[in-house]
């Protein structure tokens, strides 16, 4: 059986929740960590490896595969599994926060977003319509509401107006979607919460919502520069603004300290491009806190990265090794130190999994705070 969609919670502990997505193209444990394939490419690894490092699905962006090498062209070759050769679920975003960061390059109407290409100046039109088509092109399993992200220092009535539109726009996303034929009926549509770091916005915005109804729900409008203590004070609340029987997803987060925190106040699923992107610029997350590879301590240091890490990069090559390759710009460091971190990530969720099954939560939170943060 591969249902379009199915969330069974499985336990919880305090606030922290595990459970089981359940999908035509497989099953997602949760807390899950989805690694970020921007471009049709989780950068410097193997969709086979990806999968190696335990990540049950991951994420495509909508804004970047329409501009290149477009929707349309990838629906042509079969869509993003075949194209890219994963055949696990795949969250593709939006677009909507990749175009609203081009704060010189776009126009916000209550139609949607005209923007100018990052890649050749061509000037482009999104609404939640043309987002749901092009995430049907792309053949998403799960596929995120089009929405506005504020920036987060703005007025309350700014941020009240923009919430506002992001649920007008979400009610035209389901409407969309619901559109989508073969797709809809095999597919998911998340809900994205906006409100910025205000309570009651953040309620309204829920409510609306549930109103219209979604079978996921992502807390948007966080990790942009509020810092950790504003988003863990605005995830006291949030999550339990959410349907309870729908799984939650902080987008966007983030640091391994990030993902304990967040799970501990009631979210299910993240994305972050941190650990391939610091892989890339030869930084190691370990459970002793983030290790600088290109740091000459490492130079003649034969140990693996960490000895509690069970993944293959540290069951194989030193930290001298590592050092070697980061230093020397050998590509082969940013593969390894990518699947490193994928892997401890990977690891991380399992652990909260295990935790939270176990009524342990607590003291594995606390362990790995007095451990990660040490340093």
């Amino acid at each position: 059986m591969n249902p379009r969609f199915q969330f069974t919670l499985h336990a919880t502990d305090g606030k922290a929740r595990t459970g089981t997505i359940r999908m035509r193209r497989g099953d997602i444990r949760t807390p899950a960590f989805m690694p970020v394939g921007t471009a049709a490419t989780v950068k410097a690894m193997k969709p086979e490896t990806v999968r190696q490092t335990g990540a049950d699905i991951i994420l495509g962006n909508t804004y970047h595969l329409m501009l290149r090498p477009g929707a349309e062209r990838v629906a042509r070759l079969g869509g993003l599994h075949k194209f890219m050769n994963w055949d696990r679920p795949i969250l593709t975003d939006s677009g909507g926060y990749q175009v609203m960061s081009l704060s010189d390059l776009r126009k916000i109407t209550e139609e949607g977003v005209t923007f100018a290409s990052h890649l050749d100046g061509s000037r482009h039109l999104l609404t939640p319509e043309r987002s749901m088509e092009i995430q049907r092109l792309l053949g998403s399993d799960i596929v995120m509401a089009f929405d506005e992200c504020p920036k987060i220092d703005q007025p309350r009535d700014k941020i009240a107006r923009s919430m506002a539109m992001s649920m007008r726009w979400a009610r035209r996303s389901r409407d969309g979607f619901d559109a989508g034929g073969d797709h809809a009926e095999n597919a998911a549509l998340f809900g994205i919460q906006q409100g910025a770091l205000d309570e009651g916005l953040r309620q309204e915005s829920a409510d609306a919502l549930r109103d219209i109804g979604f079978d996921g729900y992502a807390i948007g409008g966080l990790a942009v520069g509020e810092g950790q203590e504003a988003m863990f004070a605005t995830l006291e609340f949030a999550p339990g603004q959410l349907p309870p029987d729908r799984p939650r997803y902080l987008m966007g987060v983030g640091k391994p300290d990030d993902l304990v925190g967040a799970v501990e106040r009631g979210v299910d699923m993240f994305d972050c491009v941190l650990p391939t992107r610091s892989g890339r610029n030869g930084q190691a997350f370990t459970w002793s806190g983030p290790l600088n590879l290109r740091n000459a301590r490492h130079a003649e240091d034969s140990a693996p990265l960490h000895a509690r890490c069970t993944c293959p990069v540290c069951a194989t090559y030193s930290r001298a090794y590592l050092h070697h390759l980061i230093r020397s710009g050998e590509m082969l460091g940013a593969m390894l130190l990518t699947e490193h971190n994928l892997s401890f990530y990977q690891q991380l969720m399992q652990g909260m999994r295990d935790a939270i099954a176990g009524q342990r939560f607590a003291a594995f939170a606390a362990d790995f705070r007095r451990d990660y943060l040490a340093r």
